[in-house]
């Protein structure tokens, strides 16, 4: 299993929390986020992963250099922004593997990835999605699905009693995904997930798993109090 981590964020919001560092390196109980989704990768018996880098790259790479893990790390670097889109492609021109299972670098959605990876394989999928069913919210636009889990389209944020949201976590297919030609900088939600869902291409699978995402200060907190427990 071939993975990328998208860790080019800047962690805007989290600013006054976590001072100027990448989001990625936000500390949680003594320890930057990103090694615990490293630990994660490692306890799904992950083989390679390829970081997607910017914003302060050099702190991320110096803290690697201490690091052991049980796979290779490599890494690209966007020498200037170029949208969750465009990292994620710089980074699948560096895999091997013809399907690459994608992470959020802000997020932890627990989930089994070789399920997700199989799921994908019987469908064949171009993209697949980790749904979180998810109920009271607005911060997160939801996904629509059909009764073959074909993803039909995305609504835009806003409140929802109940509705499934992207967890972040994606399997993608690189020939397809590089047949669509897409620019060098593009966002990969709104360019390539909105832009080609009546394709009828992607498809989404449903977990009830632990699901975090750093992006705002109340869920950073709650992430620190959850990690205590969940990483112990």
């Amino acid at each position: 299993m071939e993975s990328i981590i998208l860790a080019g964020g800047l962690g805007t919001r989290l600013q006054n929390t976590i001072g100027n560092l990448p989001k990625c390196m936000a500390e949680i109980n003594g320890q930057p986020f990103l090694r615990y989704l490293l630990v994660y990768l490692e306890s799904q018996k992950c083989s390679r992963v390829v970081l997607s880098l910017g914003y302060q790259h050099e702190t991320i790479l110096d803290w690697l250099k201490q690091q052991h893990f049980s796979f290779e790390i490599d890494f690209v670097i966007e020498d200037t922004p170029l949208g969750t889109g465009g990292g994620m492609q710089l980074a699948l021109k560096k895999c091997n593997e013809e399907n690459v299972v994608v992470l959020n670098g802000d997020t932890i959605f627990s989930i089994n990835l070789e399920a997700l990876l199989l799921w994908h394989l019987q469908q064949k999928s171009t993209t697949t999605l980790a749904l979180k069913e998810m109920k009271k919210f607005e911060r997160y636009g939801s996904v629509l699905i059909n009764n073959k889990h074909q993803i039909i389209a995305f609504d835009e944020k806003k409140f929802k009693e109940i509705g499934l949201i992207n967890g972040g976590i994606y399997v993608v297919n690189r020939k397809q995904f590089f047949n669509k030609n897409l620019p060098d900088k593009f966002s990969f939600e709104k360019d390539y997930l909105e832009s080609f869902v009546l394709e009828n291409a992607f498809f989404g699978k449903t977990f009830q798993d632990y699901f975090i995402d750093i992006g705002i200060p109340d869920d950073y907190q709650q992430a620190v109090s959850d990690f205590k427990t969940i990483f112990s």
